[in-house]
Formats: structure tokens, sequence, C-alpha cells
């Protein structure tokens, strides 16, 4: 089995799915493999039509079972220092690279070569697989999955996310709210500051107002908080704007983000900024310029993996990997949007996370091994 994972691995490597780009060829290649395995596939198009998730079915047509989860898009490569064609997979002492190999398509390639295992072995529990599109940018795809799942009042009774853990189990992690903040003011000459409306500065009043929040979120952490640090973080990434030092800046950009531990702690924020823009910034913008704006641009909201005392999900993975413990981490992944479901989650895959995203990604084949030990293990009790 794991010859056959690795084949299948070194062609979903050849399939350069990165975010900005279609998936659809890697789509239809996995939907071929599941169909010959006897799966019923479900190819669903995102809006804008050069995308698509996979949603595939083994054994009867009823809600519940169990559900395999991974993403089918990667980062980008431009300026990083390959040693190698990042979409070709090489293997050398032990380790496959290439671009996705942990990041996720080392887990996806061990469960479409252990789909036929499922399928001799299916009995009243179906057996799900959703392969996404745009999680790199936002889980745009699970959200869409998420809602056609919904719709049809079909919630998997457990899901196994592959996520890089290095075969830990992680029942947790924080949100992942991404923005684009956009100010348009009035340009001027330098030296008359009065007749325009600078939009950098204002861009950084609302800074230092963001950040001011930190204070009030680390007040609002919740008791035995598992999470490190235990509360909602906010992050600036970016501060861009103007056109020359002379010239009063006419537009600016902020990038932040934020990761919340609670769904409370994302409204506190928003809302926080919402009220300094509306009562304090804009009033002074306009009284210059009526036109003046500030507009935030939602990249992407992803909702958290919220540990609970009862998750059927943890208590099987934990059975079929032999690990009495679990964690949580700081990266997001799409699991919170299932367990929005009422599906029970656990993150578990191969891999690490410190490979993830960098030149020279790899996954070694000793972690695809154990990940193919587990599902194997899956597999006996579906009977």
């Amino acid at each position: 089995m794991l010859q056959r994972s690795t084949e299948i691995l070194r062609d979903l490597i050849a399939f350069p799915t990165i975010s900005a780009d279609s998936n659809f060829e890697m789509i239809l290649y996995m939907a071929g493999l599941l169909e010959e395995a006897g799966a019923r596939c479900e190819v669903m198009s995102s809006a804008c039509g050069t995308k698509a998730n996979l949603f595939a079915t083994l054994g009867p047509d009823r809600n519940g079972g169990i559900l395999l989860s991974g993403h089918s898009d990667v980062v980008p490569v431009a300026d990083q220092a390959w040693t190698h064609d990042p979409f070709e997979m090489i293997e050398r002492d032990g380790l496959l690279y290439g671009r996705g190999t942990c990041d996720m398509k080392g887990f996806i390639a061990a469960a479409l070569a252990m789909a036929p295992h499922f399928a001799k072995r299916i009995a009243e529990r179906p057996m799900h697989f959703a392969f996404t599109y745009d999680e790199e940018v936002g889980c745009l795809g699970a959200r869409q999955l998420a809602d056609d799942l919904s719709a049809r009042g079909l919630v998997p009774g457990i899901a196994i996310i592959g996520e890089p853990t290095e075969m830990r189990i992680i029942d947790g992690h924080k949100g992942c709210n991404e923005y684009s903040t956009h100010f348009n003011g009035l340009a001027g000459h330098g030296s008359l500051p009065d007749h325009g409306v600078n939009a950098v500065e204002y861009a950084v009043r609302y800074l230092n107002h963001l950040l001011g929040l930190k204070d009030a979120l680390r007040a609002r952490a919740p008791k035995n908080s598992p999470f490190d640090p235990p509360w909602t973080t906010v992050n600036v990434g970016a501060l861009t704007g103007g056109v020359a030092h002379n010239v009063i800046a006419p537009s600016a950009q902020v990038d932040w983000e934020m990761r919340p531990v609670q769904t409370g702690d994302a409204e506190f924020v928003k809302e926080s900024l919402q009220t300094y823009c509306e009562t304090v910034l804009l009033p002074k913008m306009k009284e210059v310029h009526p036109g003046a704006m500030i507009t935030t641009e939602v990249i992407g909201e992803v909702v958290g993996l919220m540990p609970t005392e009862d998750n059927e999900a943890r208590r099987i993975v934990s059975e079929l990997t032999g690990a009495n413990s679990c964690d949580v981490v700081a990266f997001g992944t799409e699991a919170g949007l299932f367990q929005a479901l009422g599906t029970d989650v656990v993150v578990c895959g191969p891999g690490s996370i410190e490979q993830a995203h960098k030149a020279d990604e790899f996954l070694a084949l000793e972690q695809l091994s154990q990940c193919l030990t587990m599902l194997e293990r899956l597999g006996a009790r579906l009977g």
C-alpha cells in the first residue's frame, strides 16, 4: 500500500494547484480513482467556475459516517530557493520532496490508495471523502462544501482532517480572520496638509486603536484556555500607501489578522473598530473631503476548532493510532467548519507543519506509512 500511495502522491504533486490557479484537473483525477473504487462522486464547481470541491461516498446513502478531508491547493513557489522542480516529486534518503507533499497531498494520496480497501469492508456506516479548493486563502472551498452539506442535511458523524501533525491527534486550534482595510482620502501638496486628507495618517490612527485592543483581549482570555498564548491575538501584516514624499497620501491599505479563541472576541474587535471609524476617523476625514471612505475587505474568516469533552473522532483515532493524548496547535485548518455542522472532528495527518510552505518541502516515508496504518485499522472497523 505504501508503494501505491507514493505513486498517487507523485501524480498529485505534478498538478500545480497553487491557490491562484485552477484545481480542476487534480479534482477529476481524484474522482476517477474514487469511482474505480466504487464511490459516488460529486464535483462541485466554485462560483467563478475555475475551481471545484470533490465530495465522494462509499457505502449507504445515509446521514452520519466517517469523513476523510483534505485541501487540494498549495502555496506558491515563487521566490523560493528550490533545488529541483517543485512539481516533480523526488525521493531521497526516505524523504519525498515536492510542493504539497506534507501540506497536504500526502494524506490525500493515502486516503485515495485506501479507497478500494474501504469499499470491500463498508457495512452500515458510509465513508466520505472531501477534497476542497482554496484552503490556503481563507478555506473558501470548505465553506462552500459545508453550506452544501448543511443544505442537504448531511452531517458526517466524525471527520479526520489530514493536515500535517506528525500523526499527533489535534482537537483544537484558534480561528484565523484576515482583513484588508482601505483608506481613501484626498491628495494635495505636502506643504498644505489641511487642504487634503492623508490616508496614511488615518491608517496609522486606525492601527493604534487596533493595537490598543491587545490588553482588552488578553483580559478576555477564557479560564483554562489550552492555547498558547491563551488569548485572542492581533497582528499587522502590512501598511502601504502614498505616492511621494511631498504629496498628501490619497490612499492607504492595512493588512491585518486576528486569531480568536472564542467567537465573541472577533465581534468585540470588529465592533470596536467600526465604532472608532464612524465616530472619530470618518467625521474628521469628511470635514475636508465628503467622499473620504474607510472600507474593510474580508479576506477570510476561518472558524476555530474548539476542544470538547465528548469527541467520538478523538476516541476512535486514539484507538487507531495508540496515542493516549491530544493537543492544540497555532495554525488554522478547515476543521472548525465541519465541527459547526455538528460533526466530531480531529486533525491528524502525516508530515510536519515545520516543512509546510517552505522550499524543498518534504514528507518522510515513515510518516506516510504511519498514516496508512491508521487508515488500514480504520478500514478494519468498517465492517
